[in-house]
């Protein structure tokens, strides 16, 4: 289906005769999870402990729950030890930290995440600081989110690093370029203008990260050679805000009611792909760009676990 509607768009491109390409998180991730499965193997055959990634889920959350279940069959794929740890909506704050604290201590398990959102009686940045930094492969720990800011080995954000790497093995040209963020969060947003900004590749980007308050953002959007948009509002980004050869990368994923579909929804990002995609020298679908390499990245993360003990 990508390669028709490449087709498509090279056909449209072809005055300014540079094809889009389409930056297939898909197909890119399940590169990465044979390169793991192989690395598994080296493990076992040294005679090393194999990675072991546990979950914690609490309520029943649809979206979590599937991200979760993937992130269970991805384990199985590559190699890695998982275990699943479901608590009702119930759970009180208290008994969330116990599981953490036990987590913790567990030498058996090497790296663990606890899905968000939680709860709303629960705190999640108290829940965040209270998972251990050597274990915490999401790399929301302020002690991790350190090392990243100065550029030091450590866990970095699965999203913001599934987005670097997939920049890295498509060649995307970044040195020099300016980069616009849409979003400021700290799962995605403020770590992707960071990574983007240091002495790397992908990298050396003059990065502006712009959000609600930013003023003539369609302008800014105008000058930018890469935007990365992660807001959450759907089709925000539209054609007229999007330069010639631009680089977009579409972080959005957002589930709209649509009764044609089996599931009875759709997923959507926030860049309006159609209208964009011909404008553009590189970009990301939704589905199938981002969301599997944010899958992706966490896979890395458990194995960087043998890497930094070395």
């Amino acid at each position: 289906w990508w390669k028709k509607r490449n087709d498509e768009y090279d056909a449209r491109n072809a005055l300014r005769n540079e094809p889009m390409v389409v930056l297939d998180g898909k197909e890119t991730s399940a590169k990465i999870r044979q390169e793991l499965a192989l690395k598994v193997k080296e493990l076992k055959a040294q005679g090393r402990k194999v990675p072991h990634l546990a979950a914690i889920l609490v309520g029943e959350d649809g979206a979590s729950r599937t991200y979760v279940n993937a992130k269970v069959r991805d384990c199985e794929e590559v190699g890695f030890g998982s275990t699943l740890i479901k608590l009702p909506a119930e759970t009180t704050e208290a008994e969330l930290l116990k599981a953490i604290g036990k987590l913790n201590h567990d030498e058996d398990i090497d790296g663990y995440i606890v899905q968000l959102p939680l709860p709303k009686h629960i705190d999640e940045t108290k829940i965040l600081l209270a998972v251990d930094p050597r274990k915490d492969v999401d790399g929301f720990h302020p002690q991790n989110v350190g090392k990243m800011t100065l550029n030091l080995p450590t866990y970095i954000p699965a999203t913001p690093q599934g987005i670097v790497e997939l920049l890295r093995r498509y060649e995307v040209p970044t040195e020099g370029k300016n980069c616009v963020v849409i979003g400021r969060s700290n799962i995605v947003g403020s770590p992707m203008s960071i990574l983007l900004s240091q002495h790397n590749y992908p990298g050396n980007c003059t990065v502006t990260l712009c959000h609600s308050r930013t003023r003539d953002l369609e302008e800014i959007c105008r000058n930018a050679d890469i935007i990365v948009a992660a807001l959450g509002r759907p089709g925000f980004v539209t054609a007229d805000m999007v330069k010639e050869g631009a680089c977009v990368i579409d972080v959005g994923i957002t589930r709209i009611d649509d009764s044609s579909k089996k599931s009875g929804f759709r997923l959507l990002g926030d860049v309006d792909f159609d209208a964009v995609a011909p404008k553009c020298s590189f970009i990301t679908p939704v589905p199938g760009g981002v969301g599997p390499m944010t899958r992706a990245a966490l896979m890395m993360n458990t194995m960087k676990v043998t890497e930094l003990e070395d």
